[in-house]
């Protein structure tokens, strides 16, 4: 049930454009739905929950691989899941409101979507499919930070929480895989029954726990956060109060009750707990902004619950949930508060608010509840949580509580949370004057009345506040059930609002007192701050290191990147010499006995490759260095020929013909030299590494015949190939069969590449032509081939070429068509037969020029790559909708009556009789078609617009009439002349 609710929050998110344009606003409330039925639904596992079961799911995802997805519901993620459905469909509705005067789309789907993947986080059991739903949750809510693309506020802001919390999820992914190899599983409820122990388990935990820190924005990692205050206040409210933040306190809790025990855990939880709650708190008393203020409050509450979540003792850990609890509750409260006050009065600014309270009386006492819950006052949530947190404190001062913690390292983490908690109640009580109190000597600002529905969402959420305060006793039994998965420490009292006058309470009202005192004298506190020395924070450091990496890249750039090619191959060659060649030196996969050749032709083509390749690199000419490298080419498929494979000959022969063909075509813009200066020295360098390339390649060719210890999988191909793909050439079958996802991969790239050097061309369509004119003395008659020749220069035609391009043409284009439909069981198919086809197309355009192949494609090349996709596509999936599986495979044979046998007079032939068709074949033409508008597209890009471009820079400059007879210029009578040439070139006086 968990992976639909996950599954439809996703659908319904891609739904989010249609909602918007269709009801506009309206929208929310059905996104509202969504996880207001999920929480539904997890209310009904209550019974099952509280009575100290779980609800486990199993997905499977991928059958063949047996891979499943493994959801467990315990009491933990059953509270967690509440938060993230129950607050995520308030924050929903409450959007409604706030986006009435124009729907985002954008942000209703990514927010829906959001909730999915932190709902998945927190149910799931899988580790690995944890870190998935964690990035999830990081790159939703950077888009939804970068709300606003065109404000610079938006996108740096979403920019660093990406940066800092993906360092440390990738921290966190290395602690899962070395944590789930030591375990032997993934599983994390199996893992927490049963840790691991050693070094690598305790480094992987705290490997996870800087991930974690980094999602929860502890030091050092906490500047994130109040950036993250550029995105919309429900997006706040959601994200930064009830939802992601809580995704590192929620695996910290989950962790701790089995490896708070681990080497520096709670070290690095204390201190950095007690150091985020105390800098988080200071640092929301210099704060106007209200918004601002409520971050600052967060990183110091954050800091709090994973210092009480983490210690790992059953007091602590009952603390910490209640905490989490209270937190989530009264924090969104906060939030959607601030965004009525914005609203309403146009501004967050706490020394432009004043007699808000008398204008918002409603939203005055539901702010005025939630922050005496963030201050720990009585009879709130907040103040039962807090109460029970200084109960598990002072126990630690009593012989560290099972934890092995020193007395004056107890009393200082106690002083230290009292600190924290004084200064919640100053920014709390900070908070509510600046945003409701009257203010001599300000003027009230415009305030209208939010409508009744906006004002939903926060009151029932602050009134769960001050309702939670009077439920401590349900709170502690439900509760309990977890504390107890803790071994260490003392059993906590409870929950309740009145445990007699006990140490905590003192300690509560410590807090509350120097609170009061604090906001009481706030001035002085301005002023004091005033004078603190400015240091260099973590966001500081954060800025100069980024600013760093940019001036390193822009200097590494400018050094490496000069936009020589020459450059560019060498530092690839360099490093597959360093690299793969370096490992030869390590290997001892050496073959027992090497055999120079098998034939002696071999000898002699290899001879004919290397000297074609010495020449072609002391070769001075373009086109000369060209057709060696070309012989290299055809070389290497007389080798494959000699081996018997005729498919690989075949297709190097072809590829070799086009390549050869384009790179002459681009050659023409290039002078007919590599360079008319002497050498230089680099020369050397060039040749060493040259040598050492060659040397890697031929070494790691050894090494790869000499490692082989297994049969190889392609004995099996012989039988498989006819058994299951019905066919005879193995190769074939393997391309468009056995492995035809990475061949439609592979076709989807040269897609993708087609279009890539098209546009490089032309800027708008891929078809510059110039159609023939009836009786245009530069075309031939209609109906006859090659006419459009006439249209060249008399000196550039070749009659001979023209003849026997009209003869091959029609012949080579059957021919592609034999190797499409005899591919599967002789030497051919689709990409061999699409060769064959655009090598005649590229003759026919050689022959005529640029608009012979116009008139023998009128269409644009694109029309064939996509169609030639789809029906790629299509045969993929067809097998799938008649019941079977996606690229499988069905023969068919079709016997045509009348045509077995036809007696000629030089005996009988079979022309068709018994046809033997696969399906896979239709998979074929797909590739035969993208095949064909490759090569259409090169040929047009690469030949028929350079064309274009030749023939508008050779063009005559137009002369304007009025330049004919112009009189005589006088100052008086000036006349300017202007004219722009085709290619668009500047301007003439």
């Amino acid at each position: 049930m968990i992976s639909t609710i996950v599954i439809i929050h996703l659908v319904v998110a891609l739904c989010a454009p249609l909602l918007a344009r269709t009801i506009g606003a309206r929208g929310y409330l059905l996104m509202a739905l969504i996880p207001a039925a999920g929480f539904g639904w997890l209310l009904s596992l209550a019974p099952q929950i509280t009575a100290g079961g779980s609800y486990v799911e199993s997905v499977t995802w991928i059958a063949q691989l047996g891979v499943e997805i493994h959801y467990r519901v315990g009491l933990l993620q059953w509270l967690l899941a509440l938060i993230v459905t129950g607050i995520g469909a308030l924050v929903l509705l409450y959007c409604r409101w706030y986006f009435e005067s124009g729907a985002n789309p954008r942000t209703m789907g990514i927010l829906t979507a959001f909730a999915a993947a932190m709902l998945g986080l927190v149910t799931v059991d899988d580790l690995v499919m944890l870190y998935v739903f964690w990035e999830l949750t990081t790159v939703f809510s950077y888009l939804l930070i970068g709300y606003d693309p065109t404000r610079r506020a938006n996108r740096s802001a979403a920019m660093t929480a990406l940066i800092v919390t993906t360092t440390g999820g990738l921290a966190m992914l290395i602690g899962i895989v070395a944590l789930g190899v030591s375990a032997g599983t993934f599983s994390l409820s199996t893992i927490l029954a049963q840790p691991p122990s050693g070094p690598l388990p305790a480094t992987a935990a705290l490997l996870m726990l800087v991930g974690a820190l980094s999602k929860s924005a502890l030091v050092p990692f906490h500047f994130w956060l109040p950036g993250a205050m550029a995105a919309p206040t429900p997006i706040s409210a959601y994200l930064h109060a009830a939802a992601m933040v809580k995704a590192g306190v929620y695996l910290v809790a989950a962790m701790a009750p089995s490896f708070a025990s681990v080497p520096f855990w709670r070290l690095a939880v204390g201190v950095l707990g007690a150091t985020t709650m105390i800098l988080g708190g200071w640092r929301a008393l210099r704060q106007n902004d209200i918004k601002l203020l409520l971050a600052y409050g967060t990183v110091s509450q954050l800091g709090f619950m994973v210092l009480l979540s983490g210690f790992g003792t059953q007091a602590a850990m009952l603390a910490g949930i209640a905490m989490l609890i209270g937190h989530a509750l009264f924090k969104s409260t906060l939030f959607l508060v601030v965004g009525v006050i914005d609203h309403s009065t146009g501004t967050r600014d706490l020394t432009q608010l004043t007699g808000v309270a008398r204008r918002l009386p409603l939203v005055a006492v539901v702010g005025g509840v939630a922050a005496a819950s963030m201050a720990g006052l009585p009879p709130t949530l907040g103040f039962i949580a807090k109460e029970s947190a200084f109960e598990s404190l002072t126990y630690l001062v009593d012989a560290g509580d099972g934890t092995g913690l020193p007395p004056l390292a107890a009393v200082l983490l106690v002083a230290a949370v009292v600190a924290g908690s004084v200064l919640t109640v100053a920014y709390s009580l900070r908070w509510w004057w600046g945003a409701f109190a009257d203010k001599p000597n300000l003027p009230e600002p415009d305030v209208h009345a939010p409508a009744a529905g906006f004002l939903l969402s926060p009151t029932l959420l602050g009134t769960a506040c001050l309702v939670g305060g009077f439920l401590g006793g349900p709170l502690t039994a439900l509760l309990t059930p977890y504390a107890d998965t803790v071994q260490t420490g003392q059993h906590s009292h409870g929950l309740a609002l009145w445990h007699g006058l006990s140490v905590p309470l003192w300690l509560s009202l410590l807090a509350i007192g120097l609170g009061v005192l604090l906001f009481w004298q706030r001035d002085t506190i301005s002023r004091v701050q005033a004078t603190f020395p400015t240091m260099l924070g973590a966001d500081e450091l954060y800025t100069l290191a980024m600013k760093r990496v940019d001036t390193v890249a822009v200097e590494v750039t400018a050094r490496t990147q000069r936009g020589s090619l020459a450059s560019y191959t060498s530092i690839v060659l360099a490093v597959v010499v360093v690299l793969a060649g370096g490992s030869l030196l390590f290997t001892t996969h050496w073959p027992a006995a090497v055999q120079p050749w098998d034939y002696l032709p071999q000898v002699l083509i290899g001879a004919v490759m290397i000297t074609a390749g010495v020449l072609a690199a002391t070769s001075r000419g373009r086109v000369r260095a060209l057709l060696l490298v070309g012989a290299t080419g055809y070389g290497t498929a007389l080798l494959f020929l000699l081996h018997g494979g005729p498919d690989l000959a075949l297709t190097q022969v072809l590829v070799e013909t086009v390549s050869l063909v384009v790179f002459v075509l681009v050659l023409r813009r290039l002078p007919k030299y590599f360079t008319n200066r002497p050498l230089q020295s680099t020369r050397w360098w060039r040749t060493l590494l040259a040598a050492l390339v060659g040397a890697s390649v031929t070494l790691l060719a050894l090494v790869a015949a000499g490692a082989r210890v297994a049969v190889p999988v392609s004995v099996d191909y012989y039988e498989a190939a006819y058994t299951f793909g019905y066919g005879k050439n193995i190769v074939n079958v393997t391309l468009v069969d056995t492995r035809a996802w990475d061949t439609i991969g592979e076709i989807s790239v040269l897609v993708i590449a087609a279009t890539g050097v098209a546009s490089l061309i032309f800027l708008r369509s891929r078809v510059q032509r110039v159609r023939p004119r009836e009786g245009d003395a530069a075309f031939g008659a209609r109906g006859m081939w090659l006419r459009a020749s006439g249209a060249l220069d008399p000196l550039s035609r070749s009659l001979i070429f023209e003849v026997i391009t009209r003869i091959m043409f029609s012949v080579m284009m059957l021919v592609s068509l034999y190797l499409l439909i005899a591919g599967h069981n002789a030497p051919g198919g689709g990409f061999a037969g699409g060769l064959v086809a655009g090598i005649a197309l590229m003759i026919r355009y050689l022959a005529a020029g640029r608009r012979e192949l116009d008139d023998a494609v009128p269409f644009d090349a694109g029309r064939l790559l996509g169609a030639g996709l789809a029906v790629s596509v299509l045969s993929a999936v067809t097998p799938a909708l008649l019941g079977g599986k996606i690229f499988q495979s069905y023969d068919l044979k079709v016997v045509v009556p009348g045509w077995e046998h036809l007696a000629t007079p030089w005996g009988d032939w079979t022309l068709f009789g018994e046809m033997h068709l696969v399906s896979s074949t239709v998979f074929d033409i797909g590739v035969y078609l993208i095949v064909i508008g490759v090569v259409l597209d090169l040929t047009r890009t690469l030949g028929a617009g350079i064309d274009i471009q030749s023939e508008q820079d050779q063009a005559p400059v137009p002369q304007p009439e009025s330049t004919r007879a112009l009189p005589a210029l006088t100052p008086e009578s000036e006349q300017v002349v202007r004219y722009t040439t085709g290619g668009g070139r500047g301007h003439h006086t």
